[in-house]
C-alpha cells in the first residue's frame, strides 16, 4: 500500500462548510484521506507509513481551481494568431501583446505585422472589435495587401473579416459564399454559423499538427498558469481534436483534467446519432480526458460581437442581434437532449436569448418533469432581475462570464446599449441572493485563463476606466472563491469528486502565495499561483 503523504500549510481553506479551515491534508494514492491537523489525524499516521511534507508550510492551499467553460481547441487556434487588442494581454510564455485603440493605430499595428513577415505566409490577427478599432472590411484589407491573405478575427471568435487574397488562397467561391444568411461577402464578413463557411477551408491550415499542437501547448501552459486542475472544453469535436488532445494533453506532465462535452450547432438529420454518440462518451475517459455525457446547444450570437440577442429597447445604434440557432431548431435540439436524460448546457448572451431558453425548460419541464437536471445558461451576459427568479424557480444554474464587466462595461454604456444595462451585466449579485448555483468561466479566449481574475471582476466589478458596475451584483469573496472551486465543479456534475478539499475527494490543491479571504479585494487578481497538486502530484509554476 502507498504510503501517506501529508501536506502542511499556513492555512488551508477546504470549501466546505463543515470544517472550512484546516493546516494538513493527509492523501494517499492521489486521494484524500482526511482533512485537520497534525493532532486530529494522528490515528492515520500512527497506523499507516507517512511522511510529512512541509514545502507549503507557508502558503495558502485551496481547492484546485476550475475552470467550467474554457476552449483549449479555441486557444490552440487563437494562439497561433497575432493578438491587437483593446486591453494588454499577457500570453504564454510572459510576452504581453500591448493594447491598440484608433482606427489607425490598428491600421499601422496591421501594416507593421504584414511588413515584418515572410511574403506569401497568410497573416491572422485576433482581438479586433468596432468600439476600439473602428469600421473593418474587405477593401480596407485589401489596401494593407492585395497579395497577403489577411484574416481578421473579431475579438468575440464569433465574426470574420478577410480580404480578396484570403478568398482566392481558401479558393472560396463567391457567388455560393453569399448565399449563406451570415456572410456578406463584399465585406469580406463571415459571422456565427456563417463562420463555417470560411472554417471548413481554414481548419486545414490551422489544424495541421505541428502549427495545431504548438498553439495547444500555449494553452496547455496557459492553464497552468492560472492554477487551474481541472477544466471544461464546452464543445468537444473527437474527430477533429481528439489525436492532438491525446498527444498533448494525455501527458504525465499535463497537472490538470479537460473535462468533455458534446455539442450540436444546428438541427438536421443527424440529430439523434449525434445524441447517442454523446451517450457514448464516458467509455472514452482516461486520467486527463473526461468525457461527459453532457450536450452544449447554442441560443444567440456572440457577446463581444455585440450579435447577442436583446430585448427592447435593442441596441442604441438600431441593430438587430443573431440566432446562432432558430429558436424552433433550439427547442427541438433540447427536446431530443432532455428525453434522453442529457445535461443541456445553452450558450445565451443576450437577454432575449435567456429568455428564449428559460421558456424552452419551462416547456420541457411541464412535458417530462426532470429533477437535478441542471440546465445550464452559459456566459449570461445581460439579463433581467425577473429573468433571475425564473432561473430560481425552474432549477437552472448559470456559468457566467464575469469578465464581460471590466472590459466592456465602459464600452456598452457610451456604444452599445446604454448605463444601466451595460452596468448590470452579468448579474451575479442577484442569482446569489435568490441562492442560484452559479460558476465563474473565462471561455478562453474570452477572458484571460486565469480564476482569480474572474473572481476579483466579480467581487470589485470594476470597469477599465475605474467605475464600480452596479455594485449590488457584486459577489462576496466566499462566493467568487466558490464560484471557481466547488460551484465549478457542480456545473460539470463532478461535487463529489473535485471542487473542495475532503475527505474520499481527489487530491487537487492550488497553492497560493497568500489567502484571498486575508487579501484586500483589491489585490485578488494579483496573488501569485505557486503551485498546483493534480491527484497527489506537487507541479510548480515557474514564473
Amino acid at each position: 500500500m502507498p504510503s501517506i503523504t501529508v501536506f502542511t500549510a499556513k492555512q488551508i481553506r477546504t470549501m466546505n462548510p463543515s470544517a472550512p479551515l484546516a493546516t494538513a491534508v493527509a492523501i494517499r494514492d492521489g486521494q484524500i484521506l482526511e482533512v485537520g491537523t497534525l493532532e486530529t489525524m494522528r490515528p492515520w499516521l500512527d497506523t499507516f507509513p507517512h511522511q510529512i511534507d512541509t514545502r507549503f508550510a507557508d502558503q495558502v492551499i485551496t481547492p484546485g481551481f476550475i475552470d467550467p467553460h474554457l476552449h483549449p481547441s479555441l486557444g490552440a487556434l487563437l494562439l497561433q494568431c497575432h493578438f491587437i487588442t483593446a486591453v494588454d494581454w499577457r500570453l504564454p510564455g510572459g510576452e504581453v501583446a500591448e493594447r491598440v485603440h484608433g482606427h489607425e493605430n490598428y491600421l499601422r499595428r496591421l501594416q507593421t505585422i504584414h511588413q515584418s513577415q515572410e511574403s506569401g505566409e497568410p497573416l491572422l490577427t485576433w482581438g479586433y472589435h468596432k468600439i476600439w478599432h473602428g469600421e473593418m472590411n474587405r477593401a480596407i484589407l485589401d489596401q494593407i495587401s492585395s497579395e497577403r491573405p489577411i484574416i481578421i478575427w473579431q475579438r468575440s471568435y464569433h465574426e470574420m473579416f478577410v480580404n480578396t487574397a484570403a478568398l482566392r488562397w481558401l479558393a472560396i467561391d463567391e457567388d455560393e459564399a453569399d448565399r449563406h444568411s451570415q456572410v456578406d461577402i463584399s465585406q469580406g464578413r463571415f459571422f456565427e454559423v456563417g463562420k463555417a463557411v470560411l472554417m471548413n477551408k481554414l481548419n486545414s491550415f490551422m489544424q495541421e499538427p505541428a502549427r495545431y499542437k504548438s498553439g495547444l501547448s500555449k494553452v496547455k501552459a496557459a492553464i497552468h498558469q492560472g492554477g487551474h486542475t481541472t477544466v471544461g472544453d464546452m464543445g468537444f469535436d473527437p474527430e477533429q481534436q481528439l489525436e492532438h488532445y491525446r498527444d498533448v494533453l494525455e501527458t504525465d506532465d499535463t497537472p490538470f483534467r479537460v473535462c468533455l462535452l458534446g455539442r450540436v450547432l444546428v438541427s438536421n438529420s443527424s440529430v439523434d446519432d449525434e445524441i447517442e454518440r454523446i451517450m457514448k462518451f464516458p467509455e472514452m475517459s482516461t486520467r486527463h480526458l473526461h468525457f461527459t455525457d453532457r450536450i452544449k446547444l447554442f441560443c444567440d450570437g456572440g457577446y463581444f460581437a455585440e450579435l447577442m440577442q436583446v430585448l427592447p429597447p435593442g441596441f442604441i445604434d438600431g441593430h438587430e442581434g443573431e440566432w446562432m440557432t432558430s429558436p424552433e431548431q433550439l427547442q427541438a435540439l433540447s427536446r431530443a437532449a432532455w428525453h434522453r436524460g442529457l445535461n443541456i448546457h445553452v450558450h445565451c448572451t443576450g437577454d432575449l436569448g435567456v429568455e428564449l431558453a428559460l421558456d424552452i425548460l419551462e416547456k420541457l419541464q411541464w412535458e417530462r418533469p426532470r429533477f437535478d437536471h441542471r440546465f445550464t445558461i452559459e456566459h449570461f451576459g445581460m439579463s433581467t432581475p425577473e429573468q433571475c427568479e425564473r432561473i430560481a424557480a425552474l432549477g437552472a444554474q448559470v456559468s457566467a462570464n464575469a469578465y464581460y464587466v471590466h472590459e466592456l462595461g465602459d464600452a456598452y454604456w457610451h456604444h452599445s446599449v446604454g448605463f444601466e444595462r451595460a452596468s448590470q451585466m452579468s448579474r451575479l449579485g442577484t442569482l446569489a441572493k435568490l441562492g442560484v448555483r452559479t460558476a465563474l468561466h473565462s471561455d478562453f479566449t474570452m477572458a484571460p485563463a486565469e480564476p482569480l481574475n474572474s473572481a476579483w471582476v466579480a467581487v470589485n466589478r470594476l470597469s477599465l476606466s475605474g467605475a464600480v458596475m452596479s455594485p449590488e451584483e457584486c459577489l462576496n469573496i466566499d462566493q467568487a472563491m466558490r464560484a471557481v472551486t466547488i460551484d465549478a465543479a457542480y456545473m460539470l456534475g463532478l461535487e463529489n469528486e473535485i471542487g473542495s478539499i475532503r475527505a474520499g475527494k481527489r487530491a487537487d490543491f492550488t497553492v497560493l502565495a497568500s489567502d484571498p479571504y486575508e487579501t484586500p479585494t483589491m489585490e485578488l487578481k494579483d496573488i501569485p499561483v505557486v503551485a498546483t497538486v493534480f491527484e497527489g502530484e506537487v507541479h510548480w509554476i515557474e514564473r
